[in-house]
């Protein structure tokens, strides 16, 4: 079984940023598509950004384009999400997701919609205040 980990959140003022990191225990994240996801009290869980990490392709949700960004560290076997200009709204719980890759690079994008993840972690909390 794949285990995934989570780190980085925190408590951060609106306008701030944080640097969420992912890791799993996998020899190589190539073959694989790595993604971010948050819940929120009393919302659905959303996919906030994915990587498919051979080709780089890379999906972002609307709320988020323009702030965060996930990329890879090679060296590190590790993704981040680099999160800047935060705001009260992205206060959520936020999980990272490991899956195989899709053969199709256009169909991340609807595996990131509908948090179609086989391996899981257990979330870090990430807290906006105003």
């Amino acid at each position: 079984k794949v285990q995934v980990m989570e780190s980085g959140g925190g408590s951060v003022q609106s306008g701030g940023s944080l640097r969420l990191s992912c890791t799993a225990s996998l020899a190589t994240l190539d073959d694989y598509a790595v993604g971010w996801f948050r819940q929120a009290p009393g919302k659905e869980r959303e996919g906030v950004a994915c990587l498919k990490l051979s080709g780089g392709v890379s999906y972002y949700a609307d709320s988020v384009k323009g702030r965060f960004t996930v990329a890879r560290d090679n060296a590190k076997n590790m993704v981040y999400l680099q999160m800047n200009n935060l705001k009260p709204e992205d206060t959520a719980m936020y999980y990272c997701a490991v899956e195989e890759a899709p053969v199709y690079p256009p169909l991340l994008a609807t595996l990131c919609q509908n948090a179609d993840f086989g391996y899981w972690g257990q979330g870090t909390q990430v807290t906006v205040s105003s």
